[in-house]
């Protein structure tokens, strides 16, 4: 038999695939929650990703990457990928660590504060119509079940 006329799985298993893994079912909501912020968030020129990155270094010590990588859930090259347009508009600043030169602290500057200012609004906005949108409390139970996950997948990888 062809590489063509190979015999696909069987129809039942693919819509138990389809209706029961979770990861697809997070890849799919994830990736439609990025299309509607990336759309609301255009009009100051960020993305969600831009708009999560510069919220979490809106702090008053500013984070190495190795401890904002686990934060957001990112590898420090992807994370470093990610900042450097930050960086290109004036929005970040990294730089060595005065206690550890090995390790680079990554600061949000001034203009970077002024923007999170002007898309916060834009934000709220975008976040108060997706949570009326949702059936009454799942909002709030979406998110407690969410941040359960990280942990018990780690749990889940562990050897042994």
């Amino acid at each position: 038999m062809t590489e063509s006329m190979t015999k696909p799985l069987d129809r039942e298993i693919v819509l138990h695939v389809a209706e029961t893994c979770l990861c697809l079912h997070a890849q799919r909501a994830a990736r439609a929650l990025a299309r509607l912020f990336d759309n609301a968030l255009r009009p100051v020129g960020l993305s969600n990703g831009q708009f999560s990155l510069l919220m979490a270094l809106n702090r008053p010590e500013p984070p190495s990457i190795s401890a904002l990588a686990p934060f957001l859930a990112m590898d420090r090259t992807s994370l470093t990928a990610a900042l450097k347009p930050l960086e290109r508009r004036g929005l970040v600043q990294i730089r060595p660590d005065q206690a550890d030169r090995r390790s680079r602290q990554v600061q949000i500057t001034g203009e970077g504060v002024a923007l999170l200012e002007t898309a916060l609004p834009i934000w709220r906005e975008t976040h108060a119509r997706l949570d009326a949108a949702l059936a009454d409390g799942a909002p709030g139970r979406l998110r407690t079940d969410l941040r359960q996950v990280p942990a018990q997948v780690a749990e889940l990888a562990r050897p042994g």
